[in-house]
C-alpha cells in the first residue's frame, strides 16, 4: 500500500477503540472541511508577507493545526446544537451525539479541550489577531442555528469560516487593511458558491425536516446563483491582489486555480448528489492553486 492510497478513515481506525468516536466526532475522517477553512488564513499570511522567515513558516504550521482544532471543535457544538435533527437525516444519522456513542457531558468535556489547545494557538499571536480569533467565537457557536432562520446559512458560514483571512494577514502585519477585507470579502463569495453546491446532496432531507438553505432557495436557478458568487469572488481576490501590490506573474499563476474552479463548475450536475460532493471537494485543490501562486510571489521577493 502507498502512502496516497491511505484514507483518513484507514488511520482513524488505528486508533485505541475509545479515541476512535471523538476523532469521527471531529470529522477528521472527512479533511475537506478544515481544508477550506485553512485556505483563506494561508492567502492571508500569504498575500501579507514580504519576506520568507522563521515566523512566516511557523504561522503556516500554527495555521494548519489551528484549523484542524477550531473546525472540530465547530463540528462538536454543530452535532450539539442538531443532536435532534441528525438522526433524521441519512448523512448525519451515525455521528456520534446523534447515535449516543458519545454523550452531551463528555461531548462538552471535550469540546472544552478543543477550545482550549486552540486558544494556546492563539496566544501566540499579535493582539489583533488573538482579537478577531475571540470575535470568531460567537460565529461559530452561532452558525449551527443560522439554517433554521434563514434561507442564507451559507452566507452566515462564510462569515464565519474566512476570519481566517483576517487572522492570517493580521499574524503577519499586526493590523488590518483594505487588502485583507477585500480577500474576506472574496473568501464568503467563495464560500456561498461550495456550500451551496454541497448543500444539493441534503435538498430532499432538509426539505422534510424543515431546514433551510441556498439550495432550496435557489431551486433550479442555483447555477446561475453559484456563476455568480465564484465570480465575485474571483473580482474580490484580484481586488485584494492589487491593493496588496503583487509581481504581476502572480495574477497568470492564479489564472490556473480560477480555471480549474471554472472547469469543475461546468461540471456540476446540481441533480446528482455524487457530481455535487466531487464539486464541492475540487475547492481544495481550486484553493490549493491560489495559495501556491501566492506563496510562489512572496517568497519570490
Amino acid at each position: 500500500m502507498t502512502f496516497t492510497d491511505i484514507r483518513p478513515t484507514q488511520l482513524i481506525n488505528k486508533a485505541p477503540v475509545g479515541v476512535r468516536p471523538y476523532l469521527y466526532l471531529m470529522r477528521l475522517d472527512r479533511p475537506i472541511g478544515w481544508w477550506l477553512l485553512l485556505l483563506p488564513g494561508w492567502w492571508g499570511i500569504s498575500l501579507a508577507s514580504s519576506e520568507l522567515n522563521l515566523w512566516n513558516i511557523l504561522l503556516i504550521l500554527f495555521f494548519f493545526l489551528g484549523s484542524i482544532i477550531m473546525r472540530g471543535a465547530g463540528c462538536v457544538i454543530n452535532d450539539l446544537w442538531d443532536r435532534d435533527i441528525d438522526p433524521y437525516v441519512e448523512r448525519t444519522a451515525s455521528r456520534p451525539i446523534a447515535s449516543k456513542e458519545i454523550g452531551l457531558e463528555d461531548a462538552f468535556i471535550f469540546l472544552g479541550i478543543l477550545l482550549l489547545c486552540g486558544l494556546a494557538i492563539l496566544i501566540l499571536m499579535p493582539p489583533m489577531t488573538i482579537f478577531l480569533g475571540v470575535v470568531s467565537i460567537p460565529l461559530i457557536i452561532a452558525y449551527p442555528l443560522m439554517k433554521r432562520i434563514t434561507w442564507w446559512p451559507q452566507a452566515f458560514l462564510g462569515i464565519t469560516f474566512n476570519f481566517g483571512a483576517l487572522m492570517g494577514w493580521s499574524a503577519v502585519t499586526g493590523e488590518l487593511g483594505l487588502a485583507p477585507i477585500l480577500l474576506y470579502c472574496a473568501g464568503i463569495c467563495w464560500t456561498l458558491g461550495y456550500d451551496t453546491i454541497y448543500a444539493h446532496q441534503d435538498i430532499e432531507d432538509d426539505l422534510r425536516i424543515g431546514v433551510k438553505s441556498t439550495a432550496i432557495k435557489f431551486g433550479e436557478n442555483s447555477p446561475k446563483w453559484v456563476c455568480g458568487f465564484y465570480g465575485g469572488a474571483l473580482v474580490f481576490f484580484l481586488l485584494a491582489m492589487i491593493f496588496a501590490g503583487v509581481h504581476w506573474y502572480t495574477y497568470g499563476l492564479c489564472a490556473v486555480g480560477f480555471a480549474f474552479i471554472a472547469h469543475k463548475i461546468y461540471q456540476w450536475d446540481p441533480a446528482s448528489k455524487e457530481s455535487s460532493l466531487l464539486t464541492f471537494k475540487s475547492n481544495k485543490i481550486g484553493g490549493l492553486l491560489l495559495f501556491g501562486a501566492l506563496f510562489i510571489d512572496f517568497i519570490l521577493t
